[in-house]
């Protein structure tokens, strides 16, 4: 085994032992060197010593101080050689285990628990940033893999709709009409938006979506969403009213962001409602916040799922999810990302199914433009 293969223990315990020993050697060396010297020299300069007397004195001071030094080096080392055995068990272990925990890591398996490392604050540290470094690569790596089997899914159906309709074209089954062509186009207007939404989504979890903040008029983009969506909303037959309740309502914020979370809401409002409802947009202010509501007199949120709905792909009812005019699960994922990156806050809330729904956006109030 080479020098560098050596396990850490094995490394801190020799390096102790060469500080013991280098320390050891000098202490004899100065004490050797030293010590005879200085007490011959004191002996001579007694005036009644003779030189027997001198000699007997030297032979008893070399002999006690060889045994008390003999005995003073081997307790010292000794306890050294403990302290230091302890002190290296005590470094090495948590540095094992936490090499154990990385191995096991980068073998995929995330549910890993490293012991606290109680000999040092930075070892201590060391450990509960890796058990929550592995736990946040355990909920990265089951949200991929969800993410690739709800993606599978919500691809398949458009993709299927478009093998069937140009088998049938080949095959003379479908006529080349209009409503055939507008169809596919459908289709494929479909599989863009999910790939737009989902460069949306992973640019706002890695917190990557270009924000440009300026002042805004709260108010203002709420009528122009409001105006933007009023074709789609006369076509399905729901109402739609705009109330800004008191003045200005100032915020900084960027303008097209702030309309792509109001036009998510627009749509996923206009989605779940059905012809002959409404749906209510209003603007409130107070001291602190501007607040944006949307609510509807549509399907309704089931109270366990009212946080849920934020997560990506999320469908609340499954049989929705091959209606052509179902989102790409993603709108409501991007709308609270987008907020968030403003410093605001996106909840919704609901009595339950068939009591309607509102979301509300919450953003910090700009007091320098009052």
């Amino acid at each position: 085994m080479s020098w560098r293969s050596r396990r850490l223990s094995t490394r801190l315990m020799v390096a102790q032992i060469l500080v013991i020993a280098v320390g050891g050697i000098t202490l004899i060396m100065s004490a050797v060197l030293v010590a005879p010297k200085l007490f011959h020299e004191h002996l001579a300069q007694m005036v009644s010593a003779t030189p027997e007397i001198q000699r007997h004195a030297e032979e008893a001071f070399a002999s006690s101080f060889a045994i008390s030094l003999g005995l003073a080096t081997l307790a010292s080392l000794i306890t050294a050689g403990l302290i230091s055995w302890f002190l290296v068990r005590r470094i090495s272990h948590p540095v094992e285990d936490l090499a154990d925990a990385a191995e096991a890591v980068a073998a995929g398996s995330f549910d890993v628990s490293v012991p606290d490392a109680q000999f040092s604050s930075e070892l201590n540290r060391l450990s509960q940033s890796f058990e929550r470094m592995a736990a946040r690569l355990a909920r990265t790596d089951a949200t991929r893999t969800r993410l690739m089997a709800d993606l599978a899914h919500e691809v398949r159906t458009p993709l299927a709709t478009l093998a069937a309709y140009i088998d049938g074209l080949e095959d003379d089954v479908l006529p080349a009409e209009p409503a055939t062509w507008q169809t596919m186009r459908h289709q494929v207007g479909r599989l863009q938006r999910l790939s737009v939404d989902l460069r949306d989504t992973a640019a706002a979890e890695e917190h990557a979506l270009a924000i440009s903040l300026e002042p805004l008029d709260a108010g203002l983009l709420a009528r122009d969403a409001v105006r933007a969506a009023a074709p789609g909303y006369a076509t399905k037959g729901v109402a739609l009213s705009l109330d800004q309740l008191g003045g200005p309502a100032p915020i900084m914020g960027d303008p097209q962001r702030i309309q792509q979370v109001l036009a998510n809401l627009l749509e996923n409002a206009l989605r779940h409602t059905p012809p002959q409802r409404l749906v209510q947009v209003a603007v409130e202010t107070d001291n602190a916040t501007v607040q944006i509501l949307v609510r509807d007199e549509g399907d309704g949120i089931a109270r366990t799922d009212l946080e849920a709905i934020f997560e990506r792909l999320h469908r609340g009812d499954p049989a929705r999810v091959a209606d052509e005019d179902a989102g790409s699960g993603l709108g409501l994922t991007i709308a609270r990302a987008i907020i968030a990156e403003h410093d605001g806050t996106l909840v919704a809330h609901s009595n339950g199914p068939g009591t309607g729904s509102l979301f509300t956006v919450a953003l910090p109030r700009n007091a320098l433009l009052i």
